[in-house]
């Protein structure tokens, strides 16, 4: 059995956690609308067509708030079509996804979900076919009391009191040669800052979110970040980053690993802030904002041979990934790299929510269930809640294909406002045990309430609608606490939750 060892203290703290760090994202694509969250004449669907099942669903999760509506989408979006009378919205070819988009799901009716949700929405202008005066036009539709002919129309729509959106994506990935209005980095970071600065000026309680480059692999990346921030640094309050990771060629130990480049890609763009920052003699602070993030590569093939058959139709079922339990380890850790990062990145959201590479998936007139990757997210956003500590570990190590010195124990700690400790840790070791030595011995009394596991023998058992609980968390003994220490088993590969109180 492997050996590790944990130190924790109460002033080693990184940060507050911003409760936002367990956000999430739909976009009009695929079934992530039409079919996940809105299907009208389904035996649990309310009176506004919501499936109540799937409300349900992520309310568990607690999400805080939803990044809408797009994502690709939203470069070719006008935020006219999706509002007033539903009956009267146009029908549009959406050319990022090449499916048809009705607009029977818009803003109005997006924000009375995202209410019964219990979550706030994080909305997206187009800055791709578009700039700064619809961005303007639209934050003085869904955040002006009245008075004005875009909140006016608000109200006559139905809406009087404003949505109070507070927090506002200036486009998406546009540095990307797939995105509608693809900009050069000065061209991009000229329109946010007008955008930006037209925006506050109608409502100066907002925040607002730059496109960083759309992947780390980008040839982009990291000039598009420092010429964009030199055109907006002062008008914005955040720098998007997205990353996802997939396993197409079964090497488990190097998939894990993966997290070693989420963390660099992190403290790179953290630095290029802080470099233009310096450059601009400047005393405000960006931060970053993770908004998209997940496993994503099983379902590719699939979706070329859906648009061979079925482009233009309503609602493809595109993107659809079934997670296995690796891709839940995987995910794990990427929430473990948010957490111990969490002075920098505020906000993040796992991509997507419902159905489009998502830890819920739906049958169209039938079930709701949980992935795999439904329960690490559940797990942190529940009790990851209050301060991220630095955690001192000494584990053992691996070499994989791209890394060399892999820990096999990833961990990171949160205090919890109520004077608890939760420890996240994921074993990604194949084949052995690892028994850690935890010290808590800065945090006086403290006795283990709970650990929860999530492991199976198979890493690439699933769940479906018939065995939704394939892969699912247990409970194992709670390990007595003597003298401030613990020695607590982490079987091999799994996701562990300690929680002491």
């Amino acid at each position: 059995m492997k050996q590790a060892t944990i130190i924790l203290d109460k002033d080693y703290r990184i940060s507050r956690i911003d409760d936002r760090l367990y956000g999430s994202f739909i976009e009009h694509l695929g079934r992530a609308v039409y079919g996940g969250i809105y299907e009208p004449g389904h035996p649990l669907a309310d009176e506004s067509g919501f499936r109540t099942d799937v409300i349900d669903a992520v309310k568990k999760l607690g999400v805080p708030i939803v990044r809408y509506p797009g994502g690709n989408f939203v470069s070719g979006f006008a935020w006219e079509d999706s509002v007033g009378p539903v009956e009267q919205r146009p029908k549009r070819l959406d050319l990022a996804w090449f499916t048809t988009e009705t607009n029977e799901v818009g803003l109005h009716e997006f924000s009375r979900w995202a209410q019964k949700a219990g979550a706030e929405m994080m909305y997206a202008i187009n800055l791709g076919t578009r700039g700064p005066e619809q961005a303007r036009d639209v934050v003085e539709y869904a955040n002006h009391p009245g008075g004005s002919r875009f909140s006016d129309l608000r109200i006559a729509n139905g809406q009087k009191d404003p949505f109070g959106i507070k927090v506002w994506c200036l486009g998406n990935e546009m540095d990307g040669p797939w995105q509608m209005g693809r900009k050069t980095a000065y061209e991009y970071g000229r329109i946010a800052n007008e955008s930006a600065k037209m925006m506050k000026w109608v409502d100066p309680s907002i925040e607002v979110v730059a496109c960083g480059s759309s992947s780390s692999e980008m040839p982009t990346f990291g000039s598009w970040e420092l010429e964009m921030l030199e055109e907006c640094y002062e008008n914005i309050d955040y720098v998007s980053l997205h990353r996802y990771y997939g396993n197409p060629t079964g090497d488990t130990p190097g998939f894990l690993a993966r997290t070693m480049d989420m963390d660099d890609f992190i403290h790179s763009v953290t630095s290029i802030c802080d470099a233009v920052k310096g450059k601009k003699h400047s005393k405000k602070q960006v931060n970053l904002s993770f908004d998209e993030w997940n496993v994503w590569y099983h379902s590719r093939q699939q979706d070329e041979e859906i648009w061979k058959r079925e482009k233009w139709d309503r609602a493809l079922p595109l993107l659809e990934d079934i997670y296995n339990f690796e891709d839940a380890l995987l995910v794990g850790s990427m929430l473990i790299t948010l957490l111990r990062n969490a002075d920098r990145v505020k906000i993040a959201c796992l991509a997507q929510l419902v159905n489009v590479i998502a830890p819920i998936m739906t049958r169209t007139g039938g079930g709701c269930w949980a992935q795999t990757i439904y329960y690490p997210f559940m797990h942190a956003s529940r009790y990851g809640r209050g301060t991220s500590l630095k955690a001192i570990v000494k584990s053992p190590v691996y070499d994989c294909s791209d890394y060399e010195s892999v820990p096999v124990v990833d961990t990171a700690a949160v205090l919890t406002d109520d004077g608890g400790v939760t420890v996240f840790c994921v074993n990604r070791d194949l084949t052995e045990d690892c028994l850690v030595d935890l010290d808590l011995r800065s945090f006086g009394d403290l006795q283990m309430k709970e650990h929860l596991v999530l492991h199976h023998d198979d890493v690439k058992a699933v769940n479906t609608e018939e065995e939704p609980n394939n892969v699912i968390p247990s409970t194992l003994l709670v390990t007595r606490i003597e003298n401030g220490r613990a020695q607590i088993k982490l079987p091999a590969l799994s996701w562990n939750v300690l929680r002491f109180s």
